[in-house]
């Protein structure tokens, strides 16, 4: 498992231990749920979906590949 240091406003900080007691859970448990629930998901993870996508969708990779850069970005740029 990874280690990373971040940089937190002092009233999110405060919120977040606040949060971690009231839950019963690691401050890190929560930020690593925050994380994909905002779709940041492992490479790994992120074949295997394409993988399932393009076996459900009977389509080679290329296609496969080009539609998951399609919805990604959708989802990402909500505005575009």
């Amino acid at each position: 498992m990874s280690r990373l240091t971040i940089t937190l406003d002092d009233g999110l900080h405060q919120a977040l231990k606040e949060a971690s007691a009231r839950q019963g859970r690691p401050i890190g448990k929560i930020i690593e749920e925050g994380l994909l629930l905002r779709g940041i998901k492992s490479l790994e993870s992120a074949r295997d979906l394409v993988a399932r996508a393009r076996s459900n969708a009977k389509c080679n990779e290329e296609e496969a590949m080009q539609v998951a850069l399609e919805e990604t970005l959708a989802v990402r740029n909500p505005n575009k």
